[in-house]
């Protein structure tokens, strides 16, 4: 018998894993989509390892009727359905669970029991698209192709024995309002399954989504028990964890979590891939202010992160793990009488099989305050009136019901102010502790801490290793509001900032943080980071023209982009007509890169080149100049770069500037063109839908909602 030479084993090799490749269409080692959004399990969170992906058997193995899943982006749909899961629990007695989309698979829904109800709680992202966590979810039940448990096609309507309830998050400023939810209604409508209700719709754009949930969930709830023939009950408050203060445990032992997002960063062996659920700590490499006015700060940073085998492209995301500011966290433990006992190491369980940890444990209070828990984020009303029954007087307990029932009581008190919920306790009862609050009730109301999205102000193709940020830190208060309202992240990055600059005890607005971070990991001036994937992009051909509308740091992704056209120019690419609007209050004090715009302007020859500045100073004259004012200056050079499919690119205010811009283009295109306003706005609608008017929005510092819904979130107000 010949003997197998070593080149015949390594074919023979390869031919047996090209087989299973094939036949397993890529099972075992499928990779996901989006390269910077892989599921790295934590040590409480995710889907555990060998947990099933079928909901049907999770359910039944489980003893749940009701499901309720999540499309969230930021965390304000997940704390919906939260709530959601948890009423329906308490009022009606389902047995409830909460479900991430993308921990299961959906073949399995037509295998759920007859009486089962499952609830979508899904927000709106980008234009029109799901959010990350729901697009193998959109894409399936979207898919007239895609095929059910047994065999069952989509055309079969397989889903005909289920009942579903749906509530949308959405945002009326921009022209893909709530599509997501109303294409899950719609979807699972044609796959013969029955809504229960009408489909609820929260409006961010008008401020009222809590109030938006509120409204709708009532008449939902009595629309469920009707069809499934529920009885309500007494609305009583029931933990969902159990919690455990270890008397031999101290802060200083190596298995107690201090801020540590993950296990492998616990153990200091951290290693990627880096994604939403495992940071990078990154090294800053630099930072600056770019502002000259002492009053407002705009921060310029240099990210690096080289060996992290982290990569981006020009255009996308990079995502900053916030800290609390040490003033918000002595303020939320003080208020619920925890500052003495900061430092005791608690576990927290769920008491049911089903209900997941949102950080881990063992960890203190101190650490969960500081690094996991959204203590500075709005209140909802509902949380307000659950904490009455647990008021420290009768005084305090009839104020905090007042709040809690009385909408436009709850809006002038706490909403025109944005006070967050230490800051509500003490105003209703100054200089009282709230002991009896549980500790599980604050971790199930208080969301979990969420990665700030900012657009990358640099080019991939200029410096591939370090990631540039611009970001304004805000700070400033509202009419009537007693404190300065400050956002998390930007103030923690200016602390970040002015240490780094030689400042050994950084106080930026009166706030200081641990920036060493748990254990120092942070030490040498680093900050957790990750990268997301965005499809806000230059035309793939260098020379086609491009027109970029950015105020303020709107500019930030077309500092990218230009950075990106003028090195293609030094190395000799042609590269398009590039012409950028830009503006800001003065130009001695705000005109961000100045320096760098004359720079780029001479590698892309000159005054007479491919780069064209033209700016908007709103406070240097008589009258306020504003972007869409000068895009309206120029209609004629604008509507010749169009007819010559440039790429119309906006980014900003999106209450106002971008509406007005779109308002603008319209009406030079009419103008330009000799054509009606229906011939025009169908125009702009078509260069929206072929991807050649792409928009990225920045919420300001006073937006009332967590969730980024169509935008990408640029700061989480506190």
């Amino acid at each position: 018998m010949a003997q197998i030479d070593t080149l015949d084993l390594l074919v023979l090799i390869v031919l047996l894993i090209g087989s299973t490749a094939y036949f397993t269409k890529g099972t075992y080692w499928g990779i996901p989509k989006d390269p910077y959004a892989t599921a790295f399990a934590n040590a409480n969170g995710g889907a555990k390892e060998g947990a099933t992906r079928n909901i049907a058997t999770k359910m039944t193995e489980t003893g749940k009727n009701c499901v309720v899943f999540f499309g969230s982006q930021t965390g304000t749909a997940e704390d919906y359905a939260s709530r959601l899961a948890k009423e329906g629990s308490s009022r009606f007695g389902l047995k409830t669970m909460v479900a991430d989309l993308e921990d299961y698979d959906y073949d399995s829904l037509n295998t759920l029991a007859s009486n089962s109800i499952c609830f979508f709680v899904v927000a709106t992202y980008g234009e029109g698209e799901p959010t990350d966590n729901a697009v193998d979810f959109h894409t399936f039940i979207t898919d007239d192709d895609s095929s059910f448990d047994g065999g069952v096609s989509a055309n079969e309507k397989p889903l005909t024995h289920l009942k579903y309830v749906t509530f949308g998050l959405g945002n009326t400023t921009y022209e893909h309002y709530n599509t997501m939810v109303k294409t899950v209604s719609k979807a699972m409508t044609k796959l013969g399954a029955t809504q229960i209700g009408e489909a609820g719709m929260g409006d961010d754009g008008a401020g009222t989504m809590e109030e938006d949930f509120l409204a709708w969930k009532e008449p939902m709830w009595s629309a469920l028990a009707e069809t499934m023939g529920l009885e309500e009950r007494e609305d009583v408050w029931e933990p969902v964890f159990s919690v455990s203060e270890h008397s031999d445990m101290t802060p200083q032992d190596p298995g107690v979590y201090l801020g540590e997002p993950n296990k492998s960063h616990l153990e200091r062996r951290h290693r990627g891939p880096y994604n939403a659920h495992n940071p990078f700590i990154a090294p800053i490499a630099d930072s600056r202010e770019l502002f000259s006015v002492r009053n407002r700060n705009c921060l310029h940073m240099d990210i690096d992160i080289s060996g992290s085998n982290l990569s981006y492209q020009t255009g996308d995301h990079i995502a900053v793990w916030p800290t609390n500011s040490g003033l918000e966290t002595d303020r939320f433990l003080a208020v619920f009488g925890l500052a003495s006992k900061r430092h005791q190491v608690i576990s927290l369980k769920g008491i049911d099989s089903t209900a997941k940890v949102p950080f881990p444990t063992p960890t203190t209070y101190d650490a969960a305050a500081r690094y996991h828990m959204e203590i500075c984020a709005p209140v909802s009303r509902q949380f307000v009136a659950t904490l009455a029954q647990f008021a420290p007087t009768e005084a305090a307990k009839a104020a905090i019901t007042k709040l809690g029932s009385d909408k436009d009581y709850f809006a002038e008190r706490v909403s025109s102010q944005m006070l967050n919920i230490a800051q509500i306790l003490e105003s209703v009862a100054p200089s009282t502790e709230w002991q009896r609050v549980p500790f599980s009730l604050l971790v199930e109301s208080v969301t979990r801490v969420q990665p700030r999205y900012y657009s990358i102000s640099s080019s991939s193709f200029v410096q591939p290793q370090k990631i540039s940020i611009t970001a304004v830190v805000e700070s400033q208060r509202l009419p009537g509001a007693q404190q300065a309202l400050k956002g998390v992240t930007t103030n923690y990055l200016l602390a970040l900032k002015e240490k780094q600059n030689g400042d050994p005890s950084p106080d930026p607005n009166g706030l200081t943080y641990a920036i060493n971070g748990p254990r120092n990991a942070y030490d040498g001036i680093h900050v957790p980071v990750h990268v997301r994937h965005s499809n806000f992009k230059l035309p793939s051909n260098p020379a086609t023209p491009i027109i970029m509308i950015g105020p303020g740091t709107g500019v930030a992704p077309f500092r990218g982009f230009v950075q990106e056209r003028a090195a293609q120019a030094k190395a000799g690419t042609q590269v398009g007509q590039t012409v950028l609007f830009f503006g800001c209050r003065k130009q001695t004090e705000d005109f961000t890169y100045q320096q760098e715009w004359a720079q780029y302007q001479r590698d892309m020859g000159g005054p007479d080149g491919a780069f064209k500045l033209i700016t908007a100073f709103s406070r240097e004259g008589k009258n306020k100049v504003y972007v869409q004012h000068r895009l309206k200056e120029h209609a004629k050079l604008v509507n010749q770069l169009l007819e010559q499919r440039a790429f119309f690119y906006v980014c900003g205010d999106a209450a106002n500037m971008a509406r007005e811009v779109n308002a603008e283009l319209v009406n030079l295109i009419k103008e330009q063109r000799g054509v009606s306003e229906k011939q025009a706005e169908d125009l702009v609608k078509r260069m929206r839908s072929q991807n050649y008017y792409q928009v990225r929005h920045i919420f300001s510092l006073t937006c009332p909602m967590r969730e980024s819904l169509t935008v990408k979130q640029e700061d989480v107000w506190s």
